[in-house]
């Protein structure tokens, strides 16, 4: 045995063995949380949605500059780590080297290697003036990123010089297939060294090269680069189908003794392979309506404290005491950072390693509501409410359908034999704003001989709000009491203006026995212009812009039906703000933001305002209450009331269906 080898034994036994360790530690942290990980079905679409975005890098390339750098260098190591394990194996046993492929083979696979060793330069280049020039926000500063955009740097250097004096020293067979080394050699041989000197400096670059390889395996499990090994596996446990709905809680289960996240390990499994999948790109955080107005909230920062607490407290969790871990709620992660989420999802669009974000706050919130009893003091009358009313207003249930009189408009109770109902929501019941939305669909659908009828007085809240500010019981309540009116009547197809009773109704409702099938307006508008039974025929000379709900985009991904409908307009003029689709700003209602005193910072609907108004338009077009809500104290609040209009769909289609 040559003292290269066993050098390289001992080192690599070393490196690999401690790398281990450290792996073992981390998986025996996941297995000791508590909460439930996910259902794992649908295999053959799971392996194909981890090929497509591990290695076609699909995700990461929904930014094309940063995006085509890490794909790169991505590809760049899969290719040159062959290099690398010809290096190990022959210096272990000098003969196994991959030429057993044959020469042609061999050729491409070096020439491969040498053209991606110098892309991997020219990326980490670009990667190097985005993090140290431009410096995007929500990139932020990084020891980790810099040791390791070093260290990967250093790695290609010396790969090449390695070639190159290889080259110089023992000029072989295959030079003339590594264009790049090759071309460095001809300029290091004016140093003009001995054959010995070169081929001595030739192993010298070698062995930096292994050495910082082996390195690289011990830094990996501590440092932000887990995201290399923990990636790939957190893509295939995703979630297949668009995030719809939340997780529920049974309640008949007396098992459960703890409702929420209180520490650390309340949560499950899989949220801890979130934490180690994290690449602290800041591309969520830069999506964030609560970060982007000053809030303490950054979806990346809430992933990395997270995981900061869960090492705080390693010790604890290895050692299986878990009653001693420490609260989840600490100097980090804050009541203030929880309660400043808008349950918008923009952060989960934007994670290019699929991160689920907001189903960790929601968790957070329903400790401290159902356990704690710390909420904002504000949403205490709302919880009142639809407590007493069934709504979080404070109107008396028995004028819930007080918005209809005079439009002859039945009830189930009356007809039940109706083609739809139609679910009025509480903004369309007691709103005065979103009143004249709900007349203005009405008419729609009578000019389109649609038969459809109301619940009326029997209609409760859906219990939207009360879910995502943690009351599930509450939720559970309201829910239960609408699907037993609803099956009374044997309802099968549902109409709303609300994207929130949209959502809850559609995706959250079969939880509790409750299947329906579920239209937005926006989509049953649509529906009756492409049926023919309506057509927009008076002109509307005016410009719009629309702004989507998160409810109805990001989480429903409805986003053409609304557009289509906006086009139909004769006259109308379509412009986009510079968020919209799935990188749409959220108006700040969502979460049950609607019901809490927005102290911190700047208004989100504020922002969200000027970007409407930066587009000159006429009308702002909307398809959510909530939304219609803020956009228009947004106006009022630029004095842009009398210049600009907020509008629903239905209030423009119906203005144009004669």
């Amino acid at each position: 045995m040559t003292w290269q080898t066993f050098l390289f034994i001992a080192l690599a036994g070393g490196a690999f063995g401690y790398s281990g360790y450290r792996f073992s530690l981390l998986f025996r942290m996941m297995k000791a949380h508590q909460g439930k990980g996910p259902k794992l079905d649908r295999i053959p679409e799971r392996i194909a949605t981890t090929l497509l975005n591990v290695l076609g890098q699909q995700a990461v390339l929904r930014k094309k500059a940063i995006g085509i750098a890490h794909t790169t260098i991505f590809w760049g190591f899969i290719i040159i780590t062959l290099g690398t394990l010809e290096q190990f194996a022959t210096t272990i046993y000098e003969p196994l080297n991959f030429e057993f492929i044959g020469q042609a083979p061999y050729r491409a696979l070096i020439f491969t290697q040498d053209l991606f060793t110098f892309g991997i330069l020219l990326a980490l280049g670009y990667a190097s003036y985005r993090r140290f020039v431009v410096r995007p926000e929500g990139l932020g500063k990084s020891t980790d990123a810099n040791l390791v955009i070093l260290i990967t740097g250093t790695l290609m250097v010396s790969i090449l010089l390695m070639n190159a004096f290889h080259i110089l020293g023992t000029q072989p067979w295959f030079k003339d297939s590594l264009p790049v080394s090759n071309f460095l050699s001809e300029k290091l041989a004016a140093l003009g060294l001995s054959q010995e000197g070169n081929h001595a400096l030739a192993l010298v670059f070698k062995w930096i090269h292994m050495v910082l390889v082996l390195g690289f395996a011990v830094y990996i499990p501590s440092s932000k680069h887990l995201h290399i090994v923990a990636a790939g596996p957190n893509t295939f446990l995703k979630k297949l189908d668009r995030p719809k709905g939340m997780k529920s809680i049974n309640f008949e289960d007396e098992s459960i003794q703890q409702y929420g996240t209180a520490k650390i390990t309340d949560l499950s499994w899989k949220d801890t392979l979130d934490y180690y999948s994290c690449t602290e790109c800041g591309r969520c955080q830069d999506l964030c309506p609560a970060w982007n107005t000053q809030k303490p909230l950054s979806p990346k920062a809430l992933i990395l404290d997270l995981k900061d607490n869960m090492y705080r407290n390693k010790d604890k969790i290895l050692a299986g005491k878990i009653d001693e871990v420490s609260a989840v709620i600490d100097q980090n992660v804050t009541e203030d950072v929880i309660w400043a989420c808008t349950s918008c999802r923009a952060c989960e669009i934007a994670c290019p390693v699929f991160i689920e974000h907001t189903d960790k706050i929601f968790d957070v919130r329903r400790n401290l509501v159902m356990m704690e009893s710390k909420f904002p003091a504000e949403v205490q009358t709302v919880f009142k409410n639809l407590e007493t009313n069934a709504s979080p207003w404070a109107f008396s249930a028995s004028d819930r359908a007080n918005w209809a009189e005079g439009l002859n408009i039945k009830t189930m109770a009356e007809n039940p034999t109706v083609d739809v109902l139609l679910w009025v929501g509480c903004a369309g019941s007691f709103d005065d704003r979103n009143k004249k939305v709900l007349r203005a669909f009405t008419s729609l659908l009578k000019k389109s001989g649609t038969s459809f009828a109301i619940l009326g007085n029997e209609e409760q809240c859906t219990g939207d709000s009360a879910r995502r500010i943690g009351n599930e019981y509450l939720f559970q309540t309201l829910a239960k009491a609408n699907i037993e009116t609803l099956n009374r009547y044997n309802v099968k197809r549902i109409v709303t203006a609300c994207p929130h009773c949209f959502n809850t109704i559609k995706n959250e409702y079969k939880d509790f026995g409750g299947q329906y099938e579920v239209f937005h307006h926006s989509e049953f508008v649509a529906k009756l212009i492409s049926e023919g039974k309506i057509k927009p025929s008076k002109g509307i000379e005016e410009s719009v812009t629309f702004h989507d709900s998160c409810y109805l985009g990001r989480w429903n991904g409805i986003y053409d039906e609304p557009r289509d409908t906006l086009k139909s307009l004769p006259g109308i003029r379509l412009v986009e703000m510079k968020s919209h689709h799935d990188q749409s700003m959220c108006c700040g209602a969502g979460g049950g933001r609607m019901w809490m005193e927005e102290t911190i910072g700047k208004r989100v609907n504020i922002t969200r305002t000027e970007q409407a108004l930066e587009t000159k338009a006429g009308v702002v077009a909307s398809s959510c209450p909530f939304c219609m809500t803020m956009l228009s104290d947004g106006v009022k609040s630029k004095e842009m009331q009398d210049k600009v209009r907020v509008m629903d769909i239905a209030e423009l289609i119906d203005q144009s269906v004669t």
